[in-house]
């Protein structure tokens, strides 16, 4: 494996964690939102996708951000008779965003991000010396 090709992959691999930290985000902005109509849905969780491709020039698999996808899991639901999002027995739907999962989650997506990073300072690295030495 040569350094571009090196460099490429781990690039690869930081814009695909970048992507998942963004709808990591979008989901915790919204994990409170309620519909915007009595009865009506709240903002519904999205899961990132990856998609992966062979690159036969490069001669490597490359990762790429894949169209995020909906979780159809069900909603939460809280007791707030006075809420204009109720329905008529009184129960608010909340978004089917967990807190919790989204904060491993975007930690994981950060540890990834970052050994990706590791990876480019390294073969830097590694070019760097490779040419001072080629300058000797």
């Amino acid at each position: 494996m040569d350094f571009a090709q090196s460099m490429l992959i781990a690039a690869s691999g930081m814009r695909t964690q970048s992507d998942r930290m963004r709808v990591i985000a979008e989901n915790i902005a919204n994990a409170s939102s309620t519909a915007s109509v009595a009865g009506g849905d709240p903002y519904r969780r999205r899961i990132a996708t990856v998609t992966s491709s062979f690159d036969r020039e490069l001669g490597a698999t490359l990762v790429a951000p894949g169209k995020p996808q909906a979780d159809m899991s069900e909603f939460r639901k809280q007791y707030d008779p006075g809420n204009p999002a109720a329905d008529k027995t009184g129960y608010v739907k909340l978004p089917n965003v967990n807190s919790l999962v989204e904060i491993m989650d975007m930690r994981e997506a950060q540890r990834s991000y970052e050994a990706d990073l590791t990876v480019m300072d390294a073969t830097k690295s590694m070019l760097s010396r490779t040419v001072d030495l080629l300058r000797r």
